[in-house]
C-alpha cells in the first residue's frame, strides 16, 4: 500500500491517515481545538486501526498532531453538564472509546511511535504514554489536568504514569496538574528524546524510514517482551526470551543481519 491509499478504511474528517512503505501515519486533525477527542475522532481512529491490523506487511505506526498542539484530551464541549443538573456516567465513554483505542495500540505487533508536536493534556497525555517511543518537540508540554475539573487521570493514565516515572512523580503530576516541559518529561523518563521544533518534521520522516527498513519481527518481539516484563518473574521472562529468540533465529532478517555484519555493510532487512 502506498501513500496514495491515504483514505484506507474510508474518508476522514478529524484525522489524517496514510499507509506508505508499510508504515501507518495517523495525524490527529482538529487543530482549531488542539486535536481534542470527539466521538467522531474515536470512530475514525477505530477505522484506521482496522486498516492497520488488516495490513499483513505492517512495519510500524506513527502518531502525531496537526497544528500547534498534539492533543488536549477530551473535547469538553461533548461533556457539558445538563442544564437540569443531571449527572452523566463518564465511564461509558471510557469503555466505548478509550479502552479499545489504548488496548489496540498496545496490541499492535509493531512499534508505535509518537511524534509529539505540542501540548498533550489529559487523555491526550495518556495517548502519548500508550505509545512505545516518544519524540517530542522542545516546546511540547505534558499536563495531567484531570484534577482541575475534579477527576482522576484516565485512558490508562494511572497505569502508565507510575510505571514510567515512579509513584512519587506520578502522584504529584496527578494531584497538582502542573505542566512538564519536554526536557522535564525526558528527564523523568516519560519520553525518549527531545528534538528542536524545526526538526520535528524531519524526525517524523527519519522514524518512518527507520521503521520501513528495520527488522520488523525483532521489533515486534522486543515490544512483546518489554510489555510482558512487568508482570513476569525473572524465570518467566527468561522463558519468554528463549521462545522469542528461538523464533527470531530462524528469520531471514537474522541471517541478513549476520551476513551484513560479517561483510561490514548495512543490513537490508525485509521484515521477514
Amino acid at each position: 500500500m502506498n501513500a496514495q491509499d491515504s483514505a484506507a478504511g474510508g474518508s476522514y474528517t478529524q484525522i489524517r491517515f496514510t499507509l506508505d512503505q508499510d508504515v501507518g501515519v495517523i495525524t490527529l486533525n482538529r487543530p482549531d481545538r488542539l486535536n481534542s477527542f470527539t466521538e467522531v475522532m474515536h470512530a475514525e481512529l477505530a477505522r484506521a486501526l482496522d486498516a492497520l491490523e488488516a495490513h499483513a506487511g505492517l512495519r510500524g505506526v506513527i502518531i502525531t498532531g496537526a497544528g500547534r498542539g498534539f492533543c488536549a484530551g477530551q473535547d469538553l464541549a461533548e461533556r457539558k453538564p445538563a442544564e437540569d443538573g443531571s449527572r452523566r456516567d463518564l465511564s461509558l465513554m471510557l469503555e466505548k472509546c478509550y479502552r479499545p483505542l489504548i488496548h489496540r495500540l498496545r496490541a499492535l505487533p509493531v512499534p508505535v511511535v509518537c511524534v509529539m508536536n505540542g501540548v498533550a493534556a489529559g487523555a491526550g497525555a495518556s495517548l502519548v504514554l500508550a505509545c512505545d517511543v516518544v519524540f517530542a518537540a522542545a516546546s511540547a508540554r505534558f499536563v495531567q489536568a484531570f484534577s482541575k475539573i475534579g477527576l482522576l487521570p484516565d485512558a490508562g493514565g494511572t497505569w502508565f504514569l507510575p510505571r514510567l516515572v515512579g509513584s512519587a512523580r506520578a502522584m504529584g503530576m496527578a494531584l497538582f496538574g502542573e505542566a512538564l516541559s519536554a526536557a522535564e518529561a525526558q528527564a523523568a523518563g516519560l519520553i525518549w528524546r527531545v528534538v528542536p521544533d524545526d526538526a520535528l518534521a524531519a524526525t517524523l520522516d527519519d522514524v518512518k524510514a527507520t521503521l520501513a527498513a528495520g527488522p520488523t519481527r525483532a521489533y515486534a518481539a522486543t515490544k512483546a517482551a518489554l510489555q510482558a516484563s512487568s508482570g513476569n518473574t525473572l524465570a518467566q521472562q527468561f522463558d519468554l526470551e528463549c521462545q522469542l529468540q528461538r523464533e527470531l533465529g530462524y528469520t531471514d532478517d537474522y541471517l541478513e543481519g549476520m551476513r551484513a555484519f560479517a561483510e561490514k555493510r548495512a543490513p537490508a532487512f525485509k521484515g521477514t
